[in-house]
């Protein structure tokens, strides 16, 4: 009896170990990109630590990106920090055009070289969004449009 108590408690803390390895060495820490806005102000992702930011890869040729938009600009209202980026194919002019003819509030960023799309992943499809915590660390990675009640619900968690 007493090796089959012994056993229990040696796989319970097995599995102890395997959990905590794998929540330290599975986090994803967003990369330590650079932004720089359609007003010219300059955003590193090391800068935001602290708070929450979302990040958006989107197009203006994109229907879900541009559905999105009302729910982005109230998720900024209620203080969410929110980089959109645009993909590398849209034309500066139409995003410029966009973000004035929508007013958008939150940060929109180009990204002509493709450095963003690279360093996250190389992202290809529209929307897709990057939930990043406070320490830094992408919690929610989604290719497609995003549920607006899911979404504040994990950012009460935060």
């Amino acid at each position: 009896m007493r090796i089959k108590a012994a056993l229990g408690v040696l796989s319970v803390i097995c599995l102890l170990g395997a959990i905590a390895w794998w929540l330290t060495y599975t986090k994803s820490f967003a990369p330590n990109a650079v932004f720089t806005t359609l007003t010219g102000e300059r955003l590193a992702i090391s800068e935001l630590k602290g708070k929450p930011v979302l990040i958006t890869f989107w197009a203006t040729d994109c229907p879900s990106c541009i559905e999105e938009i009302p729910d982005l600009i109230a998720l900024h209202q209620q203080g969410l920090q929110i980089i959109a980026v645009t993909m590398p194919y849209d034309p500066p002019s139409r995003v410029q055009a966009l973000a004035k003819e929508r007013q958008l509030p939150y940060a929109v960023a180009l990204d002509i070289d493709r450095s963003l799309v690279h360093a996250f992943g190389d992202v290809q499809l529209t929307p897709t969004m990057f939930l990043i915590d406070r320490q830094g660390i992408i919690i929610l990675h989604k290719v497609g449009a995003f549920d607006m009640a899911s979404l504040q619900e994990l950012l009460r968690h935060l």
